[in-house]
């Protein structure tokens, strides 16, 4: 069954198309990622997706429900973190996620378990307002979760996180998403949609570009690979007439050879005894980000 069905969804503000006819299915339990450069149109149409903006033109289902008009039944299914942050003001941290478990008939003791599992336990008596940029994007988390909801929407959660925070973050939304829970998020992190979600869509100009799981779109890019072995290892000169190899660069980190038989070419430097140091890059999901959308500065 899909968790979300969403058939040609259009939304425009003046001349601008922010959505273009998207439709999109995500299947119950599924971990899906957007990504796109700003002002791509992947918050709208998170928006719209979760009940929060109606569309100009299409039409969105989750569970098989309209989402628009605002559908109550849906409320306590879905849990929305949005890209900016919005708490009632002069609370504490622990005030605050009691608030919302409130707001979803959830006690207290649940509330505080999230402030737990997010690492907040010690700012529990801080107010939201004099908590760093990052504690308070852990602490709208903890609230978009607090009700155990079915669908979670998050537009990028660790946009103001520490390495540490990002890595027990994605330990958390893995462990979610295991127990049957459906994840749609938005990032920048070409990493955190390779590690945690089993399908991508690459969004650019209001409109769905590729939309499949991210190792499949790394083999559709069809991208050299490229072999750096160690410094003084070999010369540029011996790298070149190895069979396969395209290109040749020196490098702070040896030798960089650029081919397209990558397993042929290994085999020869081990042959000649070239494997000090070797390291090997093939396509990323970076790679077919810039290849569909450019590598023009966005505003």
């Amino acid at each position: 069954m899909a968790a979300i069905s969403a058939r040609n969804l259009t939304k425009t503000y003046g001349d601008l198309v922010a959505v273009d006819g998207v439709s999109l299915e995500v299947d119950d339990g599924e971990f899906v990622g957007v990504l796109g450069p700003n002002g791509a149109g992947k918050t709208t149409l998170l928006e719209m997706l979760e009940g929060l903006r109606r569309p100009d033109g299409g039409d969105v289902e989750v569970f098989s429900e309209p989402v628009w008009p605002r559908n109550a039944r849906l409320q306590t299914r879905i849990g929305v973190q949005l890209q900016a942050s919005s708490f009632f003001e002069r609370l504490t941290a622990r005030e605050q996620i009691r608030t919302f478990a409130s707001l979803y008939g959830v006690g207290p003791g649940p509330a505080d378990d999230w402030l737990e599992r997010v690492g907040l336990t010690d700012k529990a008596d801080t107010r939201v307002e004099d908590l760093s940029g990052g504690q308070a994007q852990r602490l709208s988390i903890a609230c978009a979760l607090v009700h155990d909801p079915e669908l979670v929407f998050l537009d990028e959660p660790t946009a103001a996180l520490d390495p540490q925070a990002r890595r027990n973050l994605w330990d958390l939304l893995s462990s979610i998403n295991d127990s049957g829970r459906t994840v749609v998020l938005t990032t920048h992190y070409m990493d955190e949609a390779e590690v945690l979600c089993d399908r991508v869509a690459v969004m650019d100009h209001g409109r769905i570009l590729q939309f499949d799981t991210p190792a499949a779109l790394v083999r559709g890019l069809d991208a050299p690979a490229r072999i750096t072995v160690g410094p003084g290892t070999l010369t540029t000169e011996q790298a070149a007439a190895i069979p396969g190899v395209t290109e040749t660069a020196d490098s702070v980190d040896g030798v960089v050879l650029v081919t397209r038989d990558p397993a042929g070419v290994v085999a020869a430097l081990a042959e000649g005894h070239h494997l000090d140091g070797v390291k090997v890059q093939t396509g990323t999901l970076e790679d077919v980000f810039l290849s569909l959308t450019g590598r023009e500065y966005r505003a």
